[in-house]
């Protein structure tokens, strides 16, 4: 049991990583709450068409989350080298790609609207109208399409930060950044002020805002201080990129990349899934998602800290160091999501009463938050597993674990299970959320036996 329990100074170097971040995601994912209430109080079909869009924007963040991640592999064991011109070719790969994404992004979810909004919009008690909330999904999609490369610009100098350990600009942007999302919500959907009552448009404008507010200070404040982020001198001088680390991060990122738009892309789908029993149950969903997000920001923090410092110490062949490390953050990760499990648990019959709709709705939230709440230490697992995969290059074995477990598993469960069974939606909910069971096993072995500890940089 002690090789899982670190020390007093262990703690701190996590903490000092997770808990920056927990901060940005948790104030982001506050403000994200509190738009969403906001939207709720409107009406079922406003909140269900926001629903939906936010679900196929989410696939092109994670595709944009798959390409950074990619490069931050060779990014975070080059600052561990010491090696700041193997950065800057990491983040020039970044730049340039992820400016690619976002043209394919917006080209498909503007060309194919109607299709993809449609594709979640299904009778099933006779709750809501839904010929109105696809207009809503209109209307807030094609606001937020503009949003889309300053978030990728952000998510490329956030992540080259973050390789070096710096969390905390990222963090202050993001809370500037919610604080404006936060008071232009308030103004422009209920039309405080004088403004006008924009409703979900007003919802869009203000991310909006706070997207390009965000960029602008992580860029403005990088360029300022480059004697201290060396990676960025000269950095936009050429685009040229040493053919053969363009080759080995297309070698080792490309199935992250993959495994990122596949893995945002069947849950996009397992969500259409559910949708099938009716607009009730997107309603719901969104619900649990908006709070499940707010308890899921301690997994994710310290699933960045490992990809940090466990990709640092391969970097610097510190092997043994790594695996030690990398048990105790793990046993951390687990122990802290069973204690929020709880908390989570607790709270599950009380958030959906905040919302302005019907019981059913109501209900359904409730217990779907039951559900993430007892999955909560399984996604800790799982999540923690993935980094520790992934900070040793091994991405063909994530890709594996992570999206065509979803693609061979999940998605096919979630399709039986909601067109061909009586099951009530909360078992099926239910029973597609503890498949990830298998993965937990699955990344015990890997991890077990080792074979992520790899240096990729020498």
């Amino acid at each position: 049991m002690k090789k899982y329990i670190g020390d007093k100074k262990f703690y701190k170097m996590v903490l000092i990583l997770a808990i920056p971040v927990m901060i940005q995601n948790g104030i982001t994912n506050f403000v994200s709450l509190l738009d969403n209430i906001m939207v709720g109080q409107v009406g079922t079909e406003q909140m269900s068409g926001v629903a939906i869009v936010n679900q196929l924007i989410f696939v092109y963040n994670l595709c944009i989350f798959g390409i950074v991640s990619g490069a931050s592999i060779f990014g975070t064991q080059f600052y561990g080298k010491g090696n700041y011109e193997g950065m800057k070719n990491a983040f020039r790969f970044k730049i340039i790609s992820c400016i690619i994404m976002s043209g394919i992004g917006i080209f498909i979810l503007y060309g194919f609207q109607t299709e993809l909004i449609s594709l979640y919009l299904h009778e099933g008690s006779g709750i809501g109208d839904i010929n109105a909330a696809f207009n809503y999904a209109r209307e807030y999609l094609l606001i937020m399409l503009t949003s889309l490369v300053p978030f990728a610009i952000s998510q490329v100098y956030s992540s080259t930060l973050r390789e070096m350990g710096k969390t905390v600009v990222p963090m202050i942007a993001g809370i500037v950044a919610v604080f404006v999302n936060m008071v232009l919500n308030y103004i422009l959907i209920f039309g405080k002020f004088g403004a006008p009552v924009l409703g979900v448009q007003g919802a869009a404008i203000a991310t909006v805002i706070a997207k390009y507010m965000e960029c602008i200070i992580i860029v403005t404040w990088v360029h300022r201080h480059a004697a201290d982020n060396k990676f960025i001198i000269g950095a936009y001088q050429s685009f040229a990129i040493p053919r053969q680390l363009v080759k080995q991060i297309m070698i080792k990122g490309a199935p992250l990349m993959v495994n990122e738009a596949l893995w945002a892309s069947g849950m996009a789908i397992i969500m259409q899934c559910y949708s099938i029993r009716g607009l009730e149950v997107i309603a719901g969903m969104n619900i649990s998602t908006t709070i499940s997000n707010m308890f899921n920001i301690v997994f994710i923090a310290l699933g960045s800290s490992v990809a940090i410092i466990i990709g640092q110490l391969l970097g610097a062949n510190k092997m043994d160091e790594a695996k030690d490390t990398d048990a105790k953050l793990i046993f951390f990760s687990v122990v802290s999501c069973i204690f929020i499990g709880i908390i989570m648990a607790i709270v599950a019959p009380l958030f959906p009463a905040i919302y302005k709709t019907s019981d059913e709705v109501k209900y359904l939230a409730s217990r779907f938050i039951m559900v993430a709440a007892l999955c909560m230490p399984i996604n800790a697992f799982t999540h923690a597993s993935y980094f520790t995969l992934r900070s040793g290059g091994k991405t063909i074995i994530t890709f594996l674990f992570d999206s065509v477990f979803v693609w061979v598993i999940s998605i096919p469960a979630a399709y039986f299970l909601t067109r061909f069974s009586d099951l009530h939606i909360i078992m099926v909910y239910l029973i597609c959320q503890l498949l990830d069971i298998i993965k937990c096993i699955i990344g015990y072995i890997l991890i077990k036996k080792g074979v992520w500890l790899q240096n990729i940089v020498v």
